[in-house]
């Protein structure tokens, strides 16, 4: 009897990737596939799929190498639990942007080999994503390296600090709410639709802040997720005493974002509800907030020396000092996930301030099943 083989997904704008990941999952044995919910994607992603959920259907179900297809029934990363409960597969197939611990814990219980596919394209086929074919959007997400809350008042205004951001290109689609600026981005992408236009970028950063925090927002989203966006490259935003960054110190350096990449991994955290409140249990102090000041500038100079271990032990501290203003940022079901990879890195945060979508991670040596940025550089168009 052949093995059970389950992989689960969007599959919308079918293309020669799917096909070749649907290809290699089937060398394993008899394919079973998973589809996302319209709905769930919505939730996932913040946007609608080109295709909905029967047509998607459809055309996995002709894909020759696949025994039988259907839309999983539940949401969120894990919305396949209850039909591979049902199925009892041998093997979960995933591509490396969509791994996740909670992922391997739960094969684990069910006694389900995880395999991480090799991302082999067809026969004299280029290597295809749906975010490559999505090329009408071009607009960048940004990764906050560390120092985040400083660009918010209520924490420069007792302690001057940085916060230290790098934007990069969309080469992932990154799921909505993850702290990749990505509520920014959404608002980027209905001011300019396709690409950043011509002009001072520092005024364009400006002009989104305002369109993102139109006069009576709440909680005012820091000038770090427009900034970060805009800017090119990577770059130190020194705040005190307000929303806007009194100076800036911008890096588009070849040799420097590449260090940077070479040593950044992401790995894929559970997605935080839309109504979860980061804000209990604050604690915003002088004494936290200037650990997270200090911390963030010898992270900042460790990367600048290029050094790996400094970077990630900086990276860590400044997370520490984050968690004792916003104890909330750190989930049980994050905690989980940052417990497995600790060792295995030179330090760690999570993206953003709100609780993120991803596990960063510095580590000299490379990471398996981690996702990788690439950073905008300077001639970025």
């Amino acid at each position: 009897m052949n093995k059970k083989v389950f992989v689960s997904g969007c599959y919308d704008m079918l293309h020669s990737g799917h096909v070749a990941f649907f290809e290699e999952a089937a060398s394993y044995g008899d394919l079973y596939v998973g589809i996302g919910s319209d709905q769930t994607i919505l939730e996932l992603k913040g946007r609608k799929t080109v295709n909905n959920e029967h047509e998607r259907l459809y055309m996995v179900k002709a894909v020759r190498y696949v025994k039988d297809a259907w839309i999983n029934s539940g949401s969120g990363i894990m919305d396949f639990e209850k039909e591979v409960r049902e199925l009892r597969p041998d093997i979960f197939f995933v591509n490396s942007d969509g791994y996740t611990s909670g992922k391997e814990a739960f094969c684990k219980e069910l006694g389900i080999k995880l395999i991480v596919s090799k991302r082999v394209p067809g026969a004299g086929l280029p290597a295809r994503s749906t975010t490559a074919l999505r090329q009408e959007c071009r607009i960048p997400y940004r990764v906050e390296l560390c120092g985040g809350w400083l660009d918010q008042p209520d924490v420069n205004s007792l302690v001057p600090g940085p916060v230290i951001v790098m934007s990069i290109e969309p080469t992932v689609e990154f799921n909505d709410r993850s702290g990749l600026a990505t509520s920014s981005r959404k608002k980027a992408v209905e001011l300019w639709q396709t690409k950043i236009p011509q002009g001072d970028r520092e005024e364009l950063a400006r002009q989104l802040f305002c369109v993102e925090n139109p006069p009576g927002t709440v909680h005012i989203s820091g000038s770090q997720d427009q900034l970060g966006i805009l800017l090119p490259g990577v770059n130190k935003l020194n705040y005190d005493n307000g929303f806007w960054p009194v100076s800036m110190e911008h890096v588009t350096d070849d040799k420097m974002l590449n260090f940077i990449s070479d040593h950044l991994y992401l790995i894929q955290l559970p997605q935080r509800k839309a109504d979860y409140d980061v804000f209990a249990g604050t604690n915003i102090n002088a004494v936290s907030a200037g650990k997270l000041a200090d911390a963030t500038e010898r992270c900042w100079a460790a990367i600048q020396a290029r050094d790996v271990k400094q970077w990630g032990k900086a990276t860590t501290k400044a997370f520490e000092a984050q968690l004792e203003m916003f104890p909330a940022m750190l989930t049980p079901d994050m905690q989980s996930a940052v417990e497995q990879y600790r060792s295995m890195a030179c330090g760690w945060k999570l993206t953003g301030c709100g609780g993120g979508g991803y596990l960063i991670l510095i580590s000299g040596t490379p990471i398996s099943n981690a996702i990788r940025v690439t950073p905008c550089r300077s001639d970025w168009k």
